[in-house]
Parts: C-alpha cells; structure tokens; sequence
C-alpha cells in the first residue's frame, strides 16, 4: 500500500492507494511548528485511520508538508510512525514536494502560494537554493496570510475607497475589535487572515484593490524570486497553491512587469506526486 501526503496549515490531501484501488482523503491540516507530536497523532488516530484497508503487504508513506524543514521531519515521521508502525516513511517539506510535482526530474524554479508562500531553485534531484519564507508576520509576500493582512491593513487605515471598506466590513462581518482578536489572541491567525483573501478575487475590478494585488504579487517576486539570477538564468517561474490558481491574471501581470514568466501553475501538487512515484 502507498500513501502520499501533501499536507498545508488548512488541510492534508492523502491518495491511498491499494493494489488496483485507490481514494483520496481529506483531514486537518498539520503542520509541526504549530503542533505537538500529540496533536498529529491524535488528527492521524481520528482522520485517517479508519479511511485505512486492512493490508498484509508493505506500507509506504510520503509525507510532504508545510513546516517540514530538516529539524521537524523526524518530529512527523515519529507521530505517524506511533499511529501506523508498520510503515516506510519518508518526510519532506512541502517545496520538495512541489518541486517534485511541478518539474519531475528536470530544473526550475518553484514557488508555492497558499495560505503561506515559499519559494525555491530545484535542480531536478534535490532543493539547492530555498529563500526562507519567513512566516506571515516577517514574510510570507503574496500568499493568502499576507493579502489578508494587507488588506486589513488598508481597509482599517483608510488606504481603500470608503465603497471598498463598506463592502469588506458587510460582506466579512468583522469590526476592527474582532480582528484584532482574532489575529492577537486567537489561535493560528494566519488562516484567519488567509480566510479574508477571497473577498479580494470577488472585487478584482476595483482598482485599488487590483493595485493591492499587484504589489502583494510583485513584492514576492523582488523578495524572494530575485535572489535565484545567482544559480539561474530562467525566469521561468513554476506555482502550486490556491493563490495562485485564483489569482493567475494578477500572478502574470506582477511576474512580466518584472522581466518574468509564469510557466505551470497547479492548484494542488497531489496529483504529481502520485504520478511521480508510480514512474
């Protein structure tokens, strides 16, 4: 049995699959800086383990994730590993699965927008070049936690047209209180605020909030994508993510207004890892 993973702060997406069957999965999303082994074993126990056949031949799993970095990886090896004890393990961060997804064997670079972003250079085998992300509060340019920030931002500084601000405050119903709440003393704000970037994609035609969309899209690239002219003379860049499946137009117009171009873009990078390693 084989079971691949791509897990993001929302939502892990599981393909199962069994001799000639198979299924895809949904449960929380896990992610090792903001949970204890104990909170993922207990969303694998709930989640997952039911959705499991009853197999006598060899499990394997591969696990790639938001959070996965080379300190974390043993972290979610050991919480699945105490639910399914039996299996193969193999843990990467959610870029080398992207990576893997988007380009298979050959050279790229990658980036990955979501609720967070990230970014490498793949060199067909391995991530030789990853500019850090940061998180929402440092980094994170233009994925959906850093649009929603910056949308709230401008909507509660006056930076929006009042049409705009009206529309946000109705359509969300959210107060300056409740966000402040919800972003300074509630848990994982960074979907809280990735839950606001839609209203973004519903108003796309008003111009300020295209021109928000924009900057959001171009600081990514100056902010991170610049840095890999070092290793590449590509400009071709490669995303995975919701953001930048919903956001395409906006995506391409910041990537040519800075000499790039947009190459693939998959919502999900499931689907590629399954066909890469059933190669």
């Amino acid at each position: 049995m084989t079971i691949i993973a791509d897990s993001g702060s929302t939502k892990t997406a599981w393909y199962i699959q069994n001799g000639d069957s198979h299924k895809y999965v949904n449960t929380q999303g896990i992610n090792p800086f903001q949970m204890s082994d104990e909170q993922i074993a207990s969303i694998l126990h709930s989640e997952l383990l039911s959705e499991l056949p009853d197999t006598t031949e060899p499990i394997e799993i591969y696990f790639y994730g938001a959070g996965c970095t080379v300190e974390k990886c043993p972290q979610v090896q050991s919480a699945i590993r105490s639910v399914i004890s039996n299996a193969k393990i193999l843990v990467g961060s959610d870029m080398l699965g992207a990576a893997r997804a988007l380009c298979g064997d050959k050279n790229g670079i990658v980036a990955i927008l979501g609720t967070g972003a990230n970014s490498c250079y793949f060199n067909g085998r391995e991530i030789s070049m990853n500019v850090s992300p940061l998180g929402f509060i440092l980094g994170d340019e233009g994925s959906g936690a850093y649009i929603g920030k910056r949308l709230v931002g401008d909507c509660l500084k006056g930076q929006l047209t009042d049409k705009v601000k009206k529309l946000f405050l109705s359509e969300t119903h959210e107060t300056a209180a409740t966000i402040i709440q919800k972003v300074y003393r509630e848990p994982l704000p960074n979907r809280f605020l990735a839950s606001l970037s839609p209203f973004c994609a519903r108003h796309r035609d008003e111009q300020c909030i295209h021109d928000l969309l924009l900057d959001c899209f171009q600081q990514f690239f100056i902010r991170n994508i610049y840095a890999y002219s070092d290793v590449t003379d590509d400009k071709t860049v490669n995303f995975v993510g919701s953001i930048a499946h919903f956001y395409k137009p906006e995506v391409t117009e910041a990537a040519n207004s800075l000499g790039y171009k947009v190459g693939k873009i998959i919502r999900t990078p499931l689907d590629g890892l399954v066909e890469y390693h059933n190669k």
